[in-house]
């Protein structure tokens, strides 16, 4: 994984609608673009310890993580049960969602094809921050 730090020095405005887009039957005609939004207030809470990296490969497919998808990860959260995490084990870096349980500290990947990973005292481990956002290319 590739990191790269926040940057929220620029505003990055952008237009917002504001009523809700309905993904059921179209909605009547309404005003658009009324007011602006800035995607750095949005995705970053903590400037200095937020960064982005890509995903490479698929084990998270089922929790909507792709190939290529950009991470928004924040290393100030305190890691919770169910998380999605950045963790790093024997030297690589991993995207799965933790699991936390009596016996100890799982890393579950969101695909069937992946086995999941249980934390031991050989393991050289650390979690190094907690996905907040995911920005991801529909097209």
């Amino acid at each position: 994984m590739e990191f790269f730090q926040a940057s929220t020095e620029n505003k990055l405005e952008l237009p917002l609608a504001n009523a809700g887009i309905s993904a059921g039957f179209p909605s009547p005609a309404m005003d658009f673009m009324e007011s602006k939004i800035d995607a750095n207030d949005l995705l970053v809470k903590h400037p200095l310890t937020t960064f982005y990296a890509r995903v490479s490969g698929n084990s998270m497919i089922n929790a909507g993580i792709g190939n290529n998808d950009l991470l928004v990860i924040d290393r100030t959260l305190v890691p919770e049960d169910n998380n999605i995490a950045i963790c790093f084990i024997d030297g690589d870096f991993t995207v799965k969602r933790l699991k936390i349980k009596k016996d100890g500290i799982y890393l579950m990947p969101e695909n069937e094809q992946y086995e999941p990973i249980k934390i031991t005292d050989d393991n050289q481990f650390t979690i190094w921050g907690i996905v907040t956002f995911v920005v991801k290319k529909l097209r």
